[in-house]
C-alpha cells in the first residue's frame, strides 16, 4: 500500500507528459541510483525511446492548435502510460496492491489530468497570440519535472501536492467552460459567413 501515493503522482504527471515520467524516473534510477525506480524503466531502449517521443512532444504542445490535435491523439495513450508506470510501481515496491488496482490508479489520475490539460490548452487557445501555449507548456513541463523528483523523494508529501493542484486543474477548467465556449461558437459563426459569403459570390 506504500506505493500508492507514488503511483497516484506518477499518474497526475503521466496526464500532462508520461515521456518525461518515463525519461526522468528512469535517469534518476539509473544515474542517481533512487531504489524506488523501477528497472524497466532503466533500460536504454526504453530512455531511448522515452527522450526521442519527449522531444517530439515538447515542440509540438509549444504550437497552438497542434498542441490540442496532440491532445486529442493522446487521450489513450497517456492513461495508458500512467496505468503502466503505475503496475511497475506496484510491483517493484513488493506491494500488496493488485496489478488492476494499481494500474487504475495510475491511468485514473492520468486521465483526470490530461482531460484538464486539453480544456486548459483549449481555453488557452482562444488567446490569438501564440506567446501564452509558450509559457503554459513550459510551466507544465518544470512542473511534472520538480513532481517526479519530489514524489520520488517525499511520495506522500508530493501526492498531497498533486491532489491539489488535480482539484485546482478542475476549477480552471470549469472557468475556462464558458470562454471555450464562446470562442467555438464566433468560429462556426466566422465559417458559416463565409460559406454564405462564398455562395452569394458564386451566384
Amino acid at each position: 500500500m506504500s506505493a500508492i501515493p507514488l503511483i497516484f503522482t506518477s499518474g497526475w504527471a503521466s496526464g500532462i507528459n508520461p515521456y518525461a515520467v518515463a525519461l526522468l524516473m528512469g535517469l534518476l534510477g539509473r544515474y542517481a541510483h533512487i531504489a524506488a525506480v523501477p528497472p524497466t524503466l532503466q533500460r536504454t531502449d526504453l530512455l531511448v525511446a522515452a527522450g526521442a517521443l519527449f522531444a517530439i512532444q515538447f515542440v509540438a504542445d509549444k504550437v497552438p492548435y497542434l498542441d490540442s490535435a496532440s491532445d486529442l491523439v493522446h487521450t489513450a495513450i497517456r492513461p495508458v502510460l500512467g496505468g503502466a508506470i503505475g503496475v511497475l510501481m506496484a510491483g517493484h515496491a513488493h506491494s500488496s496492491l493488485p496489478a488492476a488496482l494499481a494500474a487504475a490508479i495510475g491511468g485514473g489520475t492520468a486521465l483526470t489530468t490530461h482531460l484538464i490539460k486539453t480544456g486548459v490548452r483549449m481555453g488557452v487557445n482562444t488567446s490569438p497570440e501564440p506567446f501564452s501555449n509558450i509559457a503554459v507548456s513550459f510551466t507544465e513541463d518544470l512542473t511534472v519535472a520538480g513532481m517526479v523528483v519530489f514524489a520520488l523523494l517525499h511520495p506522500v508529501a508530493a501526492a498531497i501536492v498533486a491532489a491539489i493542484l488535480l482539484a485546482f486543474g478542475l476549477t480552471l477548467v470549469a472557468l475556462l467552460f464558458s470562454r471555450i465556449r464562446r470562442f467555438w461558437r464566433r468560429r462556426r459563426e466566422r465559417r458559416q459567413q463565409r460559406q454564405l459569403s462564398g455562395l452569394a459570390q458564386a451566384r
